[in-house]
């Protein structure tokens, strides 16, 4: 349990970051809210009882008035093309961890580029990508492979019954195409490609009971920087169903709507994670609900074993080469259930 630690929540009052004070204080910690916009986060402080620092990715001085005496900072604020290296900076400056629950592929990548030899030498954690997309895909990927040393390929579908995407998804999703300059990216002989023609249709077939479906293939997401940062996998290709990818696209999709008590969504899914070599085949398997909601108790629990000097690596880490995959895996029920290759 967090036993009253402190941790800067920066971007709080977002819909991940709500679920995220909430899973902290769930389990023991204090949260510290963060953000730049001081109607929306003292409105949050009113409502939790918790303090509140404004602060802003343009501004140094006020990131490090924000992060101030916590023992760490998790960064909800997209887009991270934008918030990601400036609270890392404030991160390194104060001798912090840092955990972010960023999905895009270009500020993931620029995480790595940027800041693996600084944090290293400051031997500081950084854990980009510590979320649904990234993080769950690279945990699954790596308890699949378990004693393999290398893999041919590596295959992630994502099994979604519906995507109604956040205000921020939508704004970081339009940061990414503006950098990539329309182009749609895959992960292909160890290095990443850069396309202009539509990506396939395919089958899949899910584990039971949702079967064979529909989906989009080369759906690239942020796997393609988190597996390769650590396994060496030259092939990992992300599938999305064809309802989920449609809804992301569509301009007049609703955001996600609460149906239970805690603020979750309806919306559920399964993410198959098949790894091949040398024609041998292992898979791993995840079910849940919300891919928002559940990205808090992933966080929340790489922020625990972070603190707890339960990681593997020092330095930019992506979730599998910093934790014990399964070991981690299995500790997010009742939030995930998760079929591991025995």
């Amino acid at each position: 349990m967090g036993s009253g630690q402190r941790v800067a929540v920066f971007g709080a009052y977002g819909h991940t970051g709500r679920f995220v004070v909430a899973e902290l204080r769930e389990r023991g910690f204090v949260p510290v809210l963060s953000g730049r916009d001081a109607g929306r986060l003292g409105a949050l402080a009113r409502e939790t009882g918790l303090e509140a620092r404004t602060a802003s990715a343009e501004d140094a001085a006020s990131l490090d008035r924000a992060l101030a005496g916590t023992t760490a900072v998790i960064n909800c604020a997209g887009p991270f093309a934008v918030t990601a290296a400036p609270v890392i900076e404030a991160a390194l400056r104060a001798g912090i961890p840092y955990l972010d629950v960023a999905a895009e592929i270009e500020a993931n990548l620029d995480t790595f580029a940027r800041f693996a030899e600084r944090a290293r030498d400051a031997k500081t954690v950084v854990v980009p990508a510590m979320a649904f997309f990234g993080g769950l895909g690279d945990l699954l990927a790596t308890a699949a492979m378990g004693d393999w040393s290398a893999a041919d390929e590596a295959h992630i579908a994502y099994g979604l019954n519906s995507w109604h995407p956040t205000e921020g998804t939508r704004t970081a999703g339009a940061v990414s195409r503006r950098r990539r300059e329309g182009r749609r990216i895959r992960y292909s002989g160890g290095r990443l490609e850069y396309r202009d023609d539509a990506p396939p249709t395919l089958e899949w077939t899910f584990p039971g009971p949702m079967g064979r479906r529909a989906v989009i293939g080369e759906f690239t997401m942020a796997d393609v920087v988190t597996l390769p940062s650590h396994l060496p996998i030259p092939a990992v290709t992300t599938y999305m169903t064809v309802e989920a990818a449609r809804d992301i696209a569509a301009p007049d999709t609703p955001a996600p709507a609460p149906v239970d008590a805690h603020g979750r969504s309806a919306q559920t899914f399964l993410v198959d994670v098949v790894v091949r070599a040398g024609g041998a085949e292992r898979r791993a398997v995840a079910r849940g609900r919300d891919i928002y909601a559940v990205t808090a108790p992933l966080v929340v629990e790489a922020l625990s074993r972070v603190l707890t000097g339960r990681t593997r690596a020092v330095g930019v880490a992506s979730a599998g080469e910093a934790f014990d995959a399964p070991g981690f895996l299995r500790a997010l029920a009742p939030h995930i259930d998760v079929d591991l290759p025995r």
